[in-house]
């Protein structure tokens, strides 16, 4: 367990300079050009912040079935905002709502009606955190992805529609391997677990006294539950830029 004291702070602020110093030298910067030096020292203190909150408030949460389904749904929110104005900057942002929840929604049902997950914030709360992030990550990838190829691809779109494909047929075509992409982390993820990574879920049990074998079961089902989420999600966004509905300026 790490100790919360004063080395603990300086090792995390020497990292944060680390990380924002290296992207600033290597001039590393998204396609319009904005460098990432900055997001990274703003993401960092956001997220000391943000967990400060949460660790002061995640005591009386738990205790109250209202006050952890509202929480959930900021959760669900925060993130459908976050994902949406990755994805574009126009008013369709908020169709990331769809991809995310119709990934993590079922899921988590699924895990209540069979009592595998019980209603106590000490045990939704970060599955479905996990669930709602993984969910996330690949709504932005799939939708960045997808819109990118079909900007720099939008030839070969109008070629598909003169041989007869109608318009979303061959943005499918084109835009589906890209997106599909969206999905290789997770997957990597999960062929490597126990050889190259051991996760949080693994290693937070097992620093929490539980033994190895129910540590492993745990993390199986979390990254096997994050397979379904994802490839729904990848899915939908794929469908949704095919579609139109989320789109870029002038998409």
């Amino acid at each position: 367990m790490l100790p919360v004291d004063t080395t603990l702070g300086i090792v995390l602020a020497a990292l944060l300079v680390a990380a924002a110093g290296t992207a600033a030298y290597a001039r590393l910067a998204d396609g319009r050009g904005a460098g990432y030096a900055r997001p990274i020292v703003l993401a960092g203190l956001r997220a000391a912040l943000q967990l400060a909150a949460v660790s002061y408030l995640i005591g009386w949460v738990v205790r109250s079935v209202p006050l952890l389904l509202a929480f959930i749904a900021l959760m669900f929110a925060v993130a459908v905002r976050t994902a949406g104005r990755r994805v574009t900057r126009n008013s369709t942002w908020w169709w990331a709502a769809l991809p995310i929840g119709a990934g993590v929604l079922p899921v988590v049902a699924a895990l209540l009606l069979t009592g595998l997950v019980p209603v106590k914030g000490i045990a939704l709360v970060p599955i479905t955190g996990i669930l709602i992030g993984g969910a996330l990550t690949v709504t932005v990838l799939a939708g960045r992805r997808a819109l990118d190829e079909l900007t720099t691809r939008a030839g070969e779109v109008e070629a598909g529609m003169a041989l007869g494909l109608l318009d979303h047929e061959a943005r499918l075509e084109i835009a589906r391997p890209a997106a599909s992409d969206a999905l290789l982390p997770g997957l990597d993820q999960t062929r490597t677990v126990g050889l190259v990574t051991l996760p949080g879920a693994f290693v937070g049990m097992l620093l929490g006294g539980a033994s190895p074998l129910l540590a492993g079961a745990v993390q199986l089902f979390v990254l096997v539950a994050l397979m379904a989420v994802q490839a729904v999600a990848v899915a939908l966004v794929l469908e949704l830029v095919a579609r139109g509905r989320l789109h870029r300026e002038g998409g």
